[in-house]
């Protein structure tokens, strides 16, 4: 089946009218009858096929009585619905919840990740988090446990059984003690538990190996069942959704050269269980 040919900012549009339309307590048909609209305008707008014009789609979150700072957000990804490649800056800190990134990982049928520094927050401890909260120039202490209660809730996406997951990271992120020691080690024990699972695969680049292709930074590559794939980067305070083929394309090169470095899945495992025991 091909692609379709959809966007990041369409998706995130699309979702947020389905959310106000759900908190609205209406399916499309019943808002599309109050509205005065043919159900087939509704679901076309929804799904980013055109037909509707921005003074319709505000009257219509009107009646649905969607909160100002939504409102304008959508209004905003309704003008841009086509555009590829997205940079969010998010001011003085990074969201507590990234929505952009967290809808895409519930729709992604399989992520790589690629990290130097840290663990995969998919895979972190509540504890690791912490530390790593802590640590931040950026993050409100006020905001420690409600960053972590919202990172947890990021891990359940591997519930609905149907992503697979691969994992590479550095051998140096196994030896930074984020946390203190005791943290770390249980920081370990939990990557092999995590191991264990079929869908979920964990490769270790090792120090000896010098450089590499993953030296420019961590990235996190989304494939899905009906849409192009889609690369995010997150930095201190702004995230980038990289869509452009072209783009991709190199970090897919990167993917398999970081293939090709890295240890095996069991290799993988046998080194953390010896920093473990």
């Amino acid at each position: 089946m091909p692609k379709r040919v959809s966007t990041v900012r369409g998706r995130e549009f699309g979702d947020g009218v389905r959310a106000a339309l759900a908190s609205a307590g209406l399916s499309g048909r019943g808002a599309a009858e109050l509205i005065g609209w043919d159900h087939a305008k509704l679901s076309d707008l929804i799904n980013g096929k055109g037909g509707s014009t921005e003074v319709e789609l505000g009257v219509l979150l009107g009646m649905l009585r969607v909160p100002p700072a939504e409102r304008d957000h959508l209004l905003t990804l309704f003008r841009e619905t086509n555009r590829k490649d997205w940079y969010q800056p998010h001011g003085q800190s990074h969201p507590i919840r990234p929505r952009t990134l967290v809808e895409h990982e519930r729709k992604a049928i399989q992520l790589i990740s690629w990290q130097l520094c840290l663990v995969h927050g998919l895979l972190q401890i509540p504890d690791y988090m912490r530390a790593v909260i802590a640590s931040s120039a950026t993050a409100p202490s006020r905001q420690m446990e409600e960053r972590v209660a919202a990172r947890l809730a990021r891990q359940e996406v591997f519930r609905k059984g149907d992503l697979q997951a691969t994992f590479y990271m550095h051998e140096q992120v196994l030896h930074v003690p984020i946390g203190g020691k005791a943290v770390l080690s249980e920081q370990l024990y939990h990557l092999l538990r995590m191991s264990a699972w079929s869908y979920i695969s964990l490769r270790i680049v090792p120090t000896s190996v010098g450089a590499h292709a993953g030296l420019a930074g961590p990235f996190n590559m989304m494939k899905f069942e009906k849409y192009e794939p889609v690369v995010f980067l997150e930095s201190e305070n702004s995230s980038l959704a990289i869509e452009a083929a072209d783009s991709v394309k190199g970090y897919e090169m990167v993917v398999k050269s970081l293939e090709r470095t890295a240890l095996d899945e069991e290799q993988s495992r046998g080194l953390i269980t010896q920093l473990v025991t």
